[in-house]
């Protein structure tokens, strides 16, 4: 193409867990061959990237078994949007319950405290990545603790938020798409 130079293709290297990108460049790769995680109690999620983190926008997929959360209940520096791709949930958005069924989408601008629990469901998640140290925080709610979505108090620390639950855990896909 004239004026535009060329972007190699990023390197993908199978693992025992499915494709991981290890590099810079632009990539085609199936949902159903990357690497995923299985985080007890929190569900399956991929990245869809694996080792190669997005630096400009996060992407990825989420599958959530009946009452497991996204995430803890928290609010972000950047935004976030999530669009319901199967099944149906619950959004905790800014202390309020919301019923969500599938093409619902979510929009959060910054500083929107948010958590999905599914019902169960499939997410895909979207966010802006300022790269902001001061990421945001997790929040101690009463609607989410009640769902099982909300840290036991607010804070920023990524270990207090999620202490109660086990290390997320690199895992083939399962065919939990079907």
């Amino acid at each position: 193409m004239v004026g535009t130079m060329a972007v190699p293709e990023a390197p993908l290297e199978q693992t025992e867990h499915g494709l991981v990108c290890r590099g810079p460049g632009w990539f085609v790769v199936n949902v159903e061959e990357v690497r995923w995680r299985a985080w007890p109690g929190l569900g399956f999620s991929t990245n869809l990237g694996g080792a190669t983190l997005f630096e400009q926008l996060g992407i990825g997929i989420t599958l959530l078994g009946p009452g497991e959360p996204m995430s803890m209940y928290h609010w972000e520096t950047d935004q976030e949007d999530f669009l319901m791709l199967a099944g149906s949930g619950t959004l905790v958005i800014d202390g309020e319950e919301r019923s969500l069924r599938q093409w619902d989408f979510v929009h959060c601008p910054p500083r929107t405290a948010h958590v999905i629990v599914g019902g169960p469901c499939a997410v895909l998640g979207v966010g802006a990545r300022e790269g902001d140290d001061d990421w945001g925080e997790y929040v101690a709610d009463p609607v989410a603790t009640r769902l099982g979505a909300a840290p036991p108090e607010t804070t920023a620390d990524y270990d207090v938020a999620y202490a109660r639950f086990p290390r997320r855990e690199f895992t083939k896909y399962g065919g939990w798409l079907a």
